[in-house]
Order: structure tokens, then C-alpha cells, then sequence
């Protein structure tokens, strides 16, 4: 198995494996707590939407088969990794709960169907007994084969746990089904008074319920990364060692492999510049509207889009560990990340297999001692165990998170971290930067002269570099130049109207009058005058609303900005922010931020750039745009859309979420408080202890489903 482990050229090395039945936060917790114990292994990360294990190796080697052999050890089945079998073990999984569902509801209601009258009586009366072993027998037929197939799910779980010496929280499940249908013919046998076929298949079926939401709720997850991969291009131009051209898809492009890129192409992969001179716009990945000049050993990301020059690059990754895909991992992993509320619930359930099964057990012992007869008491710990199952609780919080983590992708942001949706929650100040935050990051033409426009638009259509754009959105549609020739960095020459001219650079167009600072252009013909433009950074359009908004929540806030004080000022007076410092440094920037925690809950929205050390300080941060350093080493929050509206959105999701949380904690455990000791009086038949515990899951993971922000 050796052939299967990447091996990198830092001397690292890792495999990733498929793991089937991890299904909650402890599981991810024991199984990465295992696998990191194992020899030789130095990180293991769990991804429970896709069922992927990412296994890293400390020594650059590593043996799969040891870290598979532990894995089964804990009584889960793994496998080497392949994204088409792991798609096809989801698609499997569903098709299963789906026919067990239906089963169970199946069973539940023409089980229910005979047990009814055994409870209420036939038409006022009460059944006689044979009529009455009629209907239980019934009732068995139906309920029986039922419940069995139905909880199979379950029953194999708990088997697989308590092969490893382990109990998870399907083994009670299993449990209490099993002896609620050996007490059931057992009564039937002993010419008993009730039987309770229809309480084990209505367990079931509600508890299937929560595991198909669930299912359904980590497939929107998946298919939010799978939305973003989508962004990555389908193909890739590979040279053979002849340097003829093959098109190949962008899965089996391999490290090393040599590959060719044209203008207006986006890179497939992350590779080193080998040959040509080129600028990339880079705003996917960084946010920023500026092109970057990359020449000869320059990194070139994938996803960047060239803009002028053929490109000659060697890969350096393969396609899943694009910057594009290590974005992508982003949204698995906010909806699996173990925040503050989720090691709590985690803590709580740890403890629920050792607490239940000797409550369980002291209901039965003291309920015999006390004069009930095993039957009874046999009952009553049937129904402690059904009733007391700690699934609302370990749904309470990671219902809320995949809920408000797949929301909130729908609205264009990307998640890092439940444990960020928390710390949003709690902010009280936010600190904007202006550049590309509260502007669009897109140059646009001041105020020119039309002549000036008319006569640069011919150049400016046949370039791709954003200011030459600007001027020919001002110009609109018209003639391109001929005979041109773009030169990376400095400009773009060619023919107009028999005439040669150039748009670019002061010293490339050959102008002798010094820049003031601002972003600009110089357009002129040979031997004639040149003509500067000047461009500047909108603000965005719901710049102002954003704010009022964020106002309106109770939100204080300010800009830092390391641009000149006058521009600063117009975009603060624009949007309303009264309080702002121009001319800063990052440091500077991360200095303020310092300060402002002293006393308040800072959340900082940068470009995740030139921001990064102020987002890193701030007690939860956001960076528009999907900029790839803010993304993976200091933003919790990333917004993939235009809008800085989405901020608002984001805090109010976050709000929402951590008022859902804590509803569900709360009624966790009250449930717990008022079920636990109903059952153990004899109050709760197993009947009622199904139909409250499934129903409790039910209300945890549908009220999770109430996630959203303020109307």
C-alpha cells in the first residue's frame, strides 16, 4: 500500500482513506485521537461530510496498513480514498435510509394498527383473550420484521463498537429495541397485558428521520465544495517532451508535468513559471483588482486568470491541492469543526453510555427489590434506556452549524470554523479597511476628456489588463487597433488609423511628467503629446446600507486604511463612519486592533492581504473576496460575492445560530430532567419513552433548520 502515499518534495508524505461509520463529533474526536497515536503518524484530520481521513506522516514515510488496522480497531471499516467510490458509498448510504424509512414507517403504522385497539379497546369495549392474542401476534408479524431491518443501521454500529471494546451511542439504541421485542413476545407467550412492537419500530423511524436529515444536510455541504471546485478549469494543456500540445483533463495533470497557458486561460494548477512574461489577475484567489507581473520562477496559483502572455509552467501540485481546492477544504471543514458549544455537548455524551446503562440497570435492581417483579422492572429500564438517548444532545450543535454553515454559502461566504460563527456572534466593533472592502477593488475613469477617450478606446479593447478595461467600458463598443503588441507590466502598442500608439506606463508611453500617486494611464501617438488618466476605486454600492444596517444591530464601528487621508475621509463620510485613521501600516493596522480588544469584541474586515496581521489579532475577521492567504492563514469568514452586505447576513446568521444552540441545549436537558426519572417511576412505557426521545431529536434538528438572519 505503500504506492498509494504522496510524497512530497519537502520530504513530507501523507495518504488520505475512506472511512465508513463515523457519524458525530465523537467520532471524529476518537478516531483522530487513534490515528494520531499511531507510530509514525504525526496529524490526522477527519472530514465527516465526504468520510475522508487525511493522514500525515512524520518521518516522510508511513504505512497505510497500520493506520487502517487501528481504524478497525475502533470498529470502523476504512478503505484508500477515491473520490468515486465515495461518492458512491454516499449515494448507497441514502438509498439505505431511505428503504429503511420507509420500512419503518411502514411497520410503525400497521403495527400501531393492531396495538391500538389492545390500548383503547375495540368500539368502547374491551377485547376479549383471544382477540387480544390475535391482535399482539399481529402486531408482531408487522412489527417485528420491521423493527429488525429497520435498525440494522444501528445494530451493525453497535456491533462494530462493541467488537473493538467500545460502546458508541447506537449501542443502548440497539439494546433497548431488542429487549422492547423479546419483553413484547415474551408477553405474548406469558398472556400478558401489553406488547410493544409499535414503540420499537416508531424508534426507529423517527431516529431514521434524524439520520436522513442529517444525510441530506451534509450533502448540501458537499455540494458546496463541489460548487467551488466547479471554478477550477476542466482542462489543462500539457507539452510532451517533444513540446507538442495534448489536452488533458485537469485530474491527471501530475507535479511536474509541463504545461501551457494562453492569455484569457485561468492556470489549472499551482506551478512555477518556466518561460514567458505575463500579468495575472489574481482577484479569485486574493480579491485584488490589480494584475501581478510574474516572469520566470514567479508562482503562478490556480485559478488566476492570464491576462496578456503565453505561459510556459511546471506543476507543483496536483489539482485537489490547488489554492482553489484548499478553499474548497475551507467549507468542509466549518461544518465539521469542534467549536466551544460542540466539546461541550461532546463532553456531556461522553458520559451519557456509562450513566444511562447504570441507571438503567439500578431501575431494574431496585424496582425488583422493591416488589415490582422482573416483568415490570424489566419495563421500566427498557424505557430508561429508550428515553434517556442522548442524540438531541449530540445533534444540538452540529445540526445548528451545518445549517448555518450551508446557508451562509448560499449567500456567497465561506465558513472556516463553527467555532468562528461563535465568535461572530459575540462582536460588538467592527473595524473596516477601505481598499477593496468598502470600494469595489475594480478602477474606474474619472472624469476625462472624450476626445481622450475615443482615440485610447482602440487600444484599450484589445487589452485584458483592468485600467485599459475601464477606458473601454467609457468608450463602449467601437474599433479595435491592429498590429498589437502587449508588453507585460508596462503596456500595449499598436495601430490606429494608420498611426502608432501606446497606452500604459508614463515611461513606457514615453511621458516626461512625474505621477502624483494616483492609479493612472498615459495615452499618446509618436512624437505627439501624451494624455494621462486617471482612474479611481468606487465604493461599493450597498457600502452605506451595509453600515446603517450593522448600526442598527447595536454595531459601533471604524476604518483603518493605509491609503491618503482624503480619500479615507470622502469613503467614511460616504458611508456614515464617523471615527477613522488613514496612512497605516499592517502593523500599525494590528497595533490598533490590539488596543481596541482591550475592552471590546473586534471583528475586522480586510482584504486578507495587506490586512493579515490585523486579522489575525481580531477577535473573529472577514475577508471579501476568496483571498487565498486570509482564507487559510487569518480570516474566519470569507465572502465569495460582491456584496458587503453579506456582512450583515453573517452576523446575523451567527446570532441566529447561537440562539438555535442554546434552545437546544436548554431542552436537552430538561427533556433529560423530566423523561430520566418519569421512566425510572414507571410513568413512561417504552411506547412513550420512543415516541418522546425520537421526538426530542426531531425538535432539536428541525428548530437547528430555524437558522437565519433578521428579517
Amino acid at each position: 500500500m505503500d504506492a498509494f502515499v504522496r510524497r512530497k518534495a519537502d520530504g513530507r508524505s501523507g495518504v488520505d482513506l475512506l472511512v465508513r461509520g463515523a457519524r458525530c463529533a465523537g467520532c471524529i474526536a476518537k478516531i483522530e485521537k487513534a490515528v494520531t497515536a499511531v507510530p509514525g503518524v504525526s496529524t490526522a484530520r477527519l472530514n465527516l461530510s465526504l468520510g475522508r481521513l487525511a493522514v500525515h506522516f512524520a518521518d516522510g514515510g508511513g504505512n497505510p496498513a497500520t493506520v487502517i488496522a487501528a481504524l478497525e480497531a475502533l470498529g470502523y471499516e476504512a478503505t484508500l480514498y477515491e473520490p468515486g467510490a465515495a461518492r458512491d458509498e454516499r449515494d448507497r448510504e441514502g438509498r439505505r435510509l431511505i428503504i429503511a424509512l420507509a420500512v419503518a414507517g411502514f411497520g410503525a403504522m400497521n403495527a400501531m394498527m393492531f396495538s391500538v385497539p389492545l390500548w383503547a379497546g375495540l368500539f368502547g369495549q374491551e377485547l376479549g383473550p383471544a382477540t387480544r392474542s390475535l391482535m399482539m401476534w399481529l402486531s408482531a408479524i408487522v412489527g417485528a420484521p420491521c423493527a429488525i431491518f429497520a435498525g440494522m443501521t444501528f445494530f451493525e454500529s453497535a456491533w462494530r463498537s462493541l467488537r473493538a471494546r467500545r460502546a458508541n451511542m447506537d449501542v443502548p439504541i440497539s439494546i433497548g429495541v431488542i429487549l422492547t421485542l423479546v419483553i413484547s413476545f415474551s408477553e405474548i407467550i406469558l398472556n400478558g397485558r401489553d406488547v410493544y412492537f409499535d414503540a420499537a419500530v416508531s424508534l426507529l423511524f423517527l431516529l431514521l428521520i434524524g439520520r436522513w436529515l442529517e444525510h441530506v444536510l451534509r450533502g448540501k455541504a458537499r455540494s458546496a465544495a463541489a460548487d467551488l471546485l466547479a471554478m477550477q478549469a476542466p482542462t489543462a494543456t500539457r507539452l510532451d517532451g517533444e513540446g507538442r500540445e495534448r489536452a488533458i483533463p485537469l485530474a491527471d495533470v501530475r507535479p511536474g508535468d509541463r504545461l501551457r497557458v494562453r492569455p484569457g486561460e485561468r492556470i489549472p494548477v499551482d506551478g512555477v513559471l518556466e518561460d514567458g512574461r505575463s500579468e495575472l489577475d489574481n482577484s479569485l484567489l486574493t480579491g485584488e483588482s490589480a494584475p501581478e507581473s510574474v516572469a520566470a520562477g514567479d508562482i503562478c496559483r490556480a485559478g488566476a486568470l492570464n491576462l496578456s502572455g503565453l505561459l510556459t509552467l511546471k506543476a507543483e501540485a496536483r489539482s485537489e491541492d490547488s489554492a482553489l481546492a484548499s478553499i474548497a477544504r475551507l467549507v468542509d471543514a466549518g461544518t465539521q469543526s469542534r467549536s466551544r458549544y460542540v466539546r461541550l455537548a461532546d463532553k456531556a455524551a461522553a458520559l451519557y453510555v456509562p450513566i444511562v446503562h447504570s441507571a438503567a440497570f439500578l431501575t431494574f435492581a431496585g424496582g425488583w427489590a422493591l416488589g415490582l417483579g422482573p416483568r415490570e422492572a424489566a419495563i421500566r429500564a427498557v424505557a430508561v434506556l429508550i428515553v434517556t438517548c442522548p442524540c438531541a444532545l449530540g445533534l444540538a450543535v452540529p445540526a445548528v452549524q451545518v445549517a448555518a454553515s450551508s446557508r451562509l454559502f448560499r449567500r456567497g461566504v465561506l465558513v472556516k470554523s463553527g467555532a468562528a460563527l461563535e465568535r461572530l456572534a459575540e462582536v460588538d466593533h467592527v473595524v473596516f479597511d477601505k481598499t477593496g472592502v468598502l470600494t469595489e477593488g475594480r478602477p474606474e475613469l474619472l472624469d476625462a476628456d472624450p476626445a481622450t477617450i475615443r482615440m485610447a478606446a482602440p487600444l484599450a479593447r484589445a487589452s485584458r489588463h483592468p485600467l485599459a478595461r475601464a477606458v473601454a467600458r467609457a468608450a463602449g463598443d467601437g474599433p479595435m487597433a491592429t498590429d498589437v503588441v502587449e508588453c507585460p507590466g508596462l503596456g500595449i502598442e499598436g495601430q490606429i488609423d494608420g498611426r502608432m500608439a501606446r497606452l500604459g506606463r508614463a515611461g513606457f508611453v514615453g511621458a516626461t511628467v512625474p505621477g502624483q500617486g494616483e492609479t493612472e494611464l498615459w495615452f499618446g501617438f509618436a512624437d505627439e503629446p501624451k494624455v494621462r488618466l486617471l482612474f479611481a476605486d468606487r465604493l461599493r454600492a450597498d457600502a452605506a446600507e451595509t453600515v446603517a444596517a450593522l448600526k442598527a444591530r447595536g454595531l459601533t464601528m471604524e476604518i483603518l486604511s493605509g491609503d491618503l487621508a482624503g480619500a479615507v475621509s470622502e469613503a467614511a463620510a460616504a458611508v456614515g463612519i464617523t471615527g477613522w485613521r488613514a496612512g497605516l501600516t499592517p502593523q500599525e493596522k494590528a497595533e490598533a486592533i490590539d488596543r481596541l480588544s482591550i475592552d471590546r469584541k473586534v471583528l475586522m474586515v480586510g482584504d486578507g492581504l495587506n490586512d493579515a496581521a490585523a486579522l489575525a489579532r481580531a477577535h473573529a475577521a472577514i475577508a471579501p473576496g476568496t483571498a487565498l492567504e486570509a482564507s487559510q492563514n487569518a480570516a474566519d469568514i470569507v465572502l465569495s460575492g460582491p456584496a458587503l452586505g453579506a456582512v450583515v447576513e453573517v452576523i446575523d446568521v451567527a446570532r441566529s445560530a447561537r440562539r438555535r444552540a442554546l434552545e437546544n441545549f436548554s431542552f436537552a436537558a430538561l427533556y433529560n430532567a423530566v423523561a430520566a426519572p418519569a421512566a425510572m417511576l414507571g410513568f413512561v412505557n417504552p411506547f412513550f419513552a420512543a415516541l418522546a426521545m425520537s421526538g426530542s431529536s426531531l425538535i432539536v434538528t428541525l428548530n437547528a433548520l430555524r437558522v437565519g438572519g433578521r428579517k
